[in-house]
């Protein structure tokens, strides 16, 4: 082959041959951070969260519960014991129970009933008429017990023991039943309160009250 023909053939080769001032681009696709969608998503657990939070919250508040029931006050007014023809007991109380109502809405008693007991043993009771606890407020009921003879043949020995020593327990159980207005519904609702009293039979007060919640 003659120098003319290698010169021929060798050309194509020079014009492929690399440039070196040539430079290469690369393409990537655009990218977009995923901010937006961070924070859409915690932008719906916060109010997610929220939501269960006022839900609770207003369930906790609005929830019915019963009423409360408190001896606020129990005066005895007289106490007797008979021994002739037999033994008996004469018994005059006066009470004063206060009602509160924890709702949001009104309270509507029927009666509230008071039972004054001897260790275990009732004496008697007696009943207030009916009324309305405002929301969120407070009621006292006056009531009097009055016991003139009351047989005590069972119980003779503990009050001879008692009436000596100065100091006479009695129990008082105050029931409360009634409704709560809730919108066009009526909830039943009751309380229940019992209380262990001491009094005092020379000065006709008393010395301490022990009261819970049944």
């Amino acid at each position: 082959m003659s120098k003319q023909d290698l010169r021929h053939s060798s050309a194509p080769y020079s014009r492929l041959s690399p440039n070196p001032n040539h430079q290469n681009v690369v393409v990537l696709p655009v990218y977009y951070p995923r901010h937006n969608d961070n924070y859409r998503c915690l932008r719906h657990c916060l109010a997610f969260t929220s939501a269960i939070l006022l839900l609770s919250a207003a369930l906790f508040l609005f929830y019915p519960s019963d009423p409360t029931l408190e001896l606020a006050r129990l005066q005895l007014n007289h106490v007797g014991v008979n021994t002739s023809p037999k033994l008996t007991l004469d018994l005059s109380f006066s009470l004063t129970i206060r009602v509160r109502n924890r709702d949001f809405f009104s309270l509507d008693y029927d009666k509230l009933v008071v039972s004054v007991g001897y260790r275990g043993r009732e004496l008697g009771l007696v009943s207030s008429e009916g009324g309305r606890v405002r929301a969120r407020g407070s009621s006292y009921v006056n009531a009097t017990l009055d016991l003139d003879g009351f047989e005590v043949v069972h119980d003779v020995i503990y009050l001879l023991s008692d009436w000596a020593k100065g100091v006479i327990p009695f129990d008082t159980n105050t029931k409360v039943d009634g409704d709560l207005g809730l919108f066009l519904f009526k909830i039943p609702l009751k309380a229940k309160v019992s209380c262990e009293v001491y009094m005092d039979r020379n000065n006709q007060s008393i010395v301490r009250q022990d009261c819970y919640a049944e």
